[in-house]
């Protein structure tokens, strides 16, 4: 996996400015419902999504987002697990790119400066975890999320299947 700048990368998938209060939301930008946003269906899935989201991830408390968005979640302090559902497709995600699957669920990491951005891939929507490297293996974090994604998440079918 290719490493990215760290600023770079995070700016690109929306994450802003972080607070360090416990108590604090998380600056967390929502995916844009501009021309890419996911349709109806996508929306709901992730709507769905967040009702299932726990209230501890990797041992880390829930945190609340700003502003507030069912597409966005956040977990931990100071580092944060951040979880972003309706993004756009990854821009380097193609057919030969290797995948991680986890309870069903298939995830396309991408390396960043200090942790992991992955991906869930070939269902309605899209689910965008960033993991920092605080908790190492960063899969961790995934192996958790995988079953509620799987379960509200649905699955494309071979004629709706992605295409690179």
């Amino acid at each position: 996996m290719r490493r990215r700048q760290g600023f770079a990368l995070l700016t690109s998938v929306g994450l802003l400015a972080l607070t360090t209060s416990c108590a604090g939301s998380v600056e967390v930008t929502a995916p844009d419902p501009g021309a890419d946003a996911p349709p109806a269906e996508a929306l709901q899935a992730c709507a769905d999504l967040a009702t299932e989201l726990p209230d501890e991830l990797a041992g880390q408390p829930s945190r609340p987002t700003t502003p507030e968005s069912t597409l966005t979640a956040a977990w931990g302090d100071p580092a944060v697990i951040i979880v972003r559902c309706g993004v756009p497709r990854p821009e380097t995600l193609t057919a030969s790119s290797q995948l991680v699957t986890v309870d069903g669920v298939d995830w396309f990491a991408e390396e960043l400066t200090a942790g992991y951005l992955f991906t869930a891939t070939g269902r309605a929507a899209y689910v965008e975890v960033t993991v920092p490297d605080d908790y190492a293996p960063e899969i961790g974090p995934v192996t958790e999320l995988s079953p509620l994604v799987d379960a509200a998440i649905p699955e494309l079918t071979d004629a709706a299947s992605e295409s690179p």
